[in-house]
């Protein structure tokens, strides 16, 4: 399982990675393997800001949809229009092009309630 140390988790299974004053969330390789093959990916937060746990969008999987949770506050800048066609990119590839959403963070200090690589995997390890 891919866990790596460049990202911020949260206990919900979403990762974020900063990259200048923007960011990257999507859900965990744990995740991904969990929910089984991805159908549908729904973001409907495009502009809206949200505080840190709030819904973002839902995933679909054969059986299910799952509720997708924002890591830190900010504002939904972008969503990964390739999902649309291609939502298996977040099974084939949950880190890179599997990405949701791309959010401008509010507040930096949000980043240090999250968890680093080593305390995502001792959670999912129980």
């Amino acid at each position: 399982m891919n866990i790596p140390t460049n990202v911020k988790y949260t206990k919900d299974h979403e990762w974020i990675r900063q990259e200048g004053d923007i960011a990257y969330v999507g859900i965990t390789d744990y995740a991904q393997e969990q929910l089984g093959d991805i159908v549908f990916v729904d973001i409907q937060t495009e502009g809206e800001t949200l505080a840190a746990g709030d819904t973002f969008g839902t995933i679909e999987v054969v059986k299910t949809i799952s509720d997708l949770f924002i890591p830190v506050s900010g504002e939904v800048l972008e969503q990964n229009e390739a999902l649309a066609d291609q939502p298996e990119l977040v099974n084939q590839d949950p880190y890179g092009e599997g990405w949701l959403i791309k959010i401008k963070p509010a507040d930096d200090a949000d980043f240090d309630s999250l968890l680093d690589a080593e305390a995502y995997k001792a959670l999912i390890n129980g």
